[in-house]
């Protein structure tokens, strides 16, 4: 196995995700740059220093991938062991799958208009709103529409409830929320984050390295994820209404129902809509980055509460008025769901048990079984695996037979060494 050490590298494999924390710890002179494939890659790598590669090799969600476990005692700030559960925190469960959690439950936004506008229920909107209306966070960072390419995303610091929802909604292609911590961290008060699991991920890495983000980063949220995709996805998009990017005014992918259509304005005044089956029926045609086939943790085990859809089989049948489930990982996180519940903010209902979110997420199961064996497929092509030994991938693993690991192995052996090949 060759041991992956520098940020080029981790490029150079294609397992960068665009996260933008090469960005905040070089304080903007490594830049997050979309590059032709549709990747947010940082640039120029170059111009890191060896003590910035060394600090950011550490955290980097293509190398790295820590477990964030609550210890009972409300600080939801320690780091996973390797255990097997035997001697979690009172309260404290493990899914093999699902990871540790407190408690399971559907809930949705209080509100009908962050509910209707929001992705499926609105929980991380509402939770965000939450915060910063009881003045227990200063701001929220997050990702938002960029307004003035409206087809892509941009990370943002919200800091009023307002704010939050006019950045509500899924963003389907490249984001690059920590290239804000930087900017949040110098402002010396108390966030939140709203970002993908591999995100959170590197905030909690990097937390061992700069003191403040425990500090101050005080709420962590993360949607359960189905991959990043690269922006050749949205211009398929934009392509399939015959529309050229520069023409977009507005590009919603979830939202104004659940799971809402796909729309899309344009400069001309007219509106094209797709629905959500319609826009995900070809996964080949997903564009996901590579790093998203390889993680290791898409179920946010860094995070206070992870948010996921919650249909059954997998996929929506229809439209309805919104609903997430949601995994309660820390004290953090069930204080701020009672004290949301408790300002109207939010709505809880029944508790759902890890077998219901297999249901709910079935690809998401499929890929961490698979995952021991992928593994061993980017060994055999000298890239280092992802570091991720609190996620139970050997375990989940022996659940595949043989001839199937043989497959996913092979596969995974192939795609970098196509990858590999072609690197000039």
């Amino acid at each position: 196995m060759t041991d992956r050490t520098t940020i080029a590298e981790v490029v150079a494999d294609d397992l960068c995700i665009g996260c933008g924390l090469c960005e905040a710890v070089t304080g903007g002179r490594v830049t997050m740059t979309m590059t032709d494939a549709g990747s947010l890659r940082p640039s120029p790598l170059d111009g890191l220093t060896a003590e910035e590669d060394r600090l950011l090799s550490a955290a980097c969600p293509g190398l790295v991938a820590p477990v964030r476990v609550d210890d009972g005692e409300g600080d939801g700030g320690g780091d996973g062991d390797g255990d097997d559960g035997d001697d979690l925190s009172a309260g404290l469960m493990l899914d093999p799958v699902w990871g540790v959690y407190r408690s399971m439950t559907m809930a949705w936004a209080g509100e009908p208009e962050v509910r209707f506008k929001a992705a499926a229920g609105g929980v991380l909107t509402a939770l965000g709103r939450h915060l910063l209306s009881a003045g227990q966070v200063g701001f929220v960072l997050h990702v938002g529409a960029d307004p003035e390419a409206p087809a892509r995303s941009r990370w943002v610091i919200s800091e009023s409830p307002d704010g939050v929802l006019a950045n509500t909604g899924s963003r389907y292609g490249p984001t690059a929320p920590l290239a804000g911590l930087g900017v949040a961290l110098d402002r010396d008060e108390p966030f939140a984050v709203i970002a993908k699991p591999c995100d959170l991920g590197a905030v909690h890495a990097y937390a061992a390295i700069d003191p403040r983000v425990d500090e101050l980063c005080r709420y962590r949220l993360a949607m359960v994820c189905g991959g990043q995709s690269r922006l050749t996805k949205t211009i398929g998009v934009l392509d399939h209404f015959g529309l050229a990017e520069t023409e977009v005014t507005l590009m919603r992918y979830r939202g104004h129902g659940n799971p809402g259509p796909t729309r899309v304005e344009s400069r001309t005044g007219a509106a094209h809509e797709l629905g959500y089956l319609d826009l995900w029926a070809d996964e080949s045609g997903w564009d996901l980055e590579s790093r998203c086939k390889l993680c290791p943790d898409a179920l946010g085990e860094c995070a206070d509460v992870a948010v996921a859809d919650a249909w059954p089989g997998g996929a929506p049948v229809g439209e309805d008025e919104g609903f997430n489930a949601i995994i309660i990982r820390t004290a953090v996180g069930e204080r701020l769901v009672a004290e949301a519940v408790a300002g109207g903010r939010l709505v809880v209902g029944e508790s759902v048990t890890a077998d219901q979110l297999n249901d709910f997420q079935p690809h998401q199961v499929r890929k961490k079984v698979a995952l021991s064996a992928r593994y061993r497929g980017m060994a055999d092509a000298g890239v280092a695996p992802i570091h991720a030994p609190d996620l139970r991938l050997d375990e989940l693993g022996a659940r595949l037979e043989s001839d199937a690991q043989e497959i996913q192995r092979v596969g995974t052996l192939r795609r970098l060494r196509a990858i590999r090949g072609a690197q000039p």
